[in-house]
């Protein structure tokens, strides 16, 4: 059975029941302490809510939401609106990149604004994500649907998949590491401190393995090397005699 993630990162002086609430939650009460003006703010489906749509708008940001199955009313409304798609209104191809070849393209549409039951809408959206895998010459496509505040004439739909690309470079580079290579959603502790302390431990190490992996190689790849070989994580983390050679000197004041 999967938890929903505890949010023990978040430097707050809250009751011990506030730190074990999940996303949805604590949502507001971290964006309280950030100037967000003029922002755009993106999320995936769990925090696509009218509340949260609100307080942004409320505040001068803007809200750039993913859409799934649990508001099952506005994505069917989405899905239909795009179901005759023609052709795109932007697309563009990544260079070839880990064995993969990603063409994405992008439909947006404002003809749903006064018809949605959602606040603020500026227009609605849906991404297509087409990967060539050049080794298996597989090829795989996932469309997402998607809702903003921003209108048309403040963010076109280049700048709406640049947004959205954003926001997965982010979920991909710290969030799916977590949750992939240290399976943090089954974590059974609970207790206390306990949920803060091991998550703040697990983004040290993976800063640690980023750090001197220097994007030669990715954490997971990195982390299967270290397992179980105590000298190489002492020669990796500069702890032998042999890998401190050359290194600058500590001054002792």
């Amino acid at each position: 059975m999967l938890h929903p993630k505890k949010v023990g990162t978040l430097s707050t002086v809250a009751a011990d029941e506030a730190k074990q609430t999940n996303e949805i939650g604590m949502f507001i009460p971290l964006l309280d302490a950030i100037k967000i003006e003029g922002k755009d703010i993106t999320a995936d489906a769990l925090l696509t809510q009218r509340k949260i749509a609100r307080y942004l708008v409320a505040r001068g940001a803007h809200y750039h939401f993913t859409v799934k199955g649990n508001q099952p009313t506005l994505q069917a409304d989405i899905a239909l609106l795009f179901e005759g798609r023609g052709a795109p209104d932007y697309s563009e191809v990544t260079p070839p990149d880990h064995g993969r070849i990603e063409t994405r393209r992008i439909w947006c549409n404002s003809a749903l604004n006064a018809y949605l039951d959602f606040p603020h809408v500026g227009q609605v959206f849906l991404i297509e994500r087409e990967v060539f895998h050049k080794k298996s010459q597989r090829l795989t496509r996932e469309t997402a649907l998607g809702i903003t505040s921003r209108p048309a004439e403040q963010a076109n739909a280049q700048r709406l998949l640049t947004i959205n690309r954003g926001h997965w470079a982010i979920e991909n580079s710290c969030h799916y590491i977590i949750d992939w290579n240290y399976d943090e959603d089954r974590s059974r502790i609970s207790k206390g401190h306990g949920p803060e302390n091991m998550t703040r431990l697990r983004r040290f190490a993976v800063g640690v393995i980023k750090m001197f992996a220097k994007g030669k190689t990715s954490v997971a790849e990195k982390m299967r090397q270290l397992n179980r070989n105590i000298r190489l994580v002492f020669d990796y983390l500069r702890m032998t005699e042999n890998s401190t050679r050359g290194a600058r000197p500590c001054l002792k004041g």
